[in-house]
């Protein structure tokens, strides 16, 4: 097996195994609350079927042994994290984000060389997302956080993975009112329609660039979603893997593990 160790890289934790195979290297980034451990099991099936694959997995800052950030901007997300890729010494990786991180893996496409995006279950309508928090803003800013955080974590679908990935994803979230205002600021914040026209930018890049571009659903998407999607990134592929809920990778930690085998050989071609 390749070693790994924990690391510290451009101040945040993460765990990094350092195979220096021939392949293209994968980022992994935890959903918002979560921290790295979260992709454990897709780490064990990767390392089972390439052993000298090279993965970093995160803890974004404020999670895990992360230390908080003064602000939480995707832009300056996307940054701390190529910073942290150049410290650990990786060439083009493959930047795999589940749910708001996935947002982040997509501006980080954009902006630096990279083998492709792997979107785990976040749509990338950035206005509509923007509305429905700031219709809660009072409310996540308040002290009914923790009831819409729960309505939040009931809509994610946790029931339906196997047991031991159920107890991965309660032992992993820490939400707080802080932590997930910090990183919401933009959506409670900036005009949707500003932030919509950011994206679009972000994704005319993505476009230009012909990043190969994957997106893992776990639940049957919406075939105005999918076709809008292809629009904004006709080489983009949508995966769907129904039942998984919004933790595809823990639901078929086997499947997903092959589907990055996949995008690293395709980005060494």
């Amino acid at each position: 097996m390749a070693p790994s160790t924990n690391v510290s890289l451009a101040g945040m934790a993460g765990h990094l195994t350092n195979g220096r195979c021939d392949g293209a290297p994968v980022v992994l980034l935890h959903g918002l609350t979560f921290d790295h451990r979260t992709w454990g099991p897709v780490v064990q099936r990767l390392e089972a079927i390439e052993p000298r694959r090279t993965v970093l997995a995160l803890d974004l800052p404020g999670h895990g042994d992360s230390p908080g950030w003064a602000a939480y901007d995707v832009e300056g997300l996307a940054e701390g994290v190529h910073r942290a890729v150049a410290e650990a010494q990786l060439d083009s990786p493959v930047v795999v984000g589940h749910s708001m991180a996935a947002v982040v893996a997509t501006v980080y496409g954009a902006r630096h060389a990279t083998g492709g995006i792997v979107n785990v279950d976040q749509p990338l309508r950035v206005a509509d997302f923007a509305r429905m928090v700031r219709s809660l803003a009072d409310d996540l800013r308040g002290p009914g956080f923790a009831a819409v955080w729960e309505r939040f974590a009931t809509s994610m679908h946790a029931e339906v993975l196997p047991p031991d990935a159920r107890r991965l994803v309660a032992s992993t979230s820490r939400p707080s009112r802080d932590l997930v205002v910090g990183y919401w600021r933009d959506a409670l914040t900036r005009d949707p329609e500003e932030l919509d026209a950011w994206f679009r930018g972000v994704l005319g890049e993505l476009r230009s660039r012909q990043v190969p571009y994957v997106t893992v659903v776990g639940d049957t998407p919406d075939n105005a979603y999918v076709q809008w999607l292809a629009r904004s990134l006709p080489q983009g592929e949508v995966v769907s893997w129904p039942g998984s809920g919004h933790f595809p990778h823990l639901a078929h930690p086997d499947r997903f593990a092959e589907l990055l085998v996949a995008q690293t050989a395709a980005a060494t071609r």
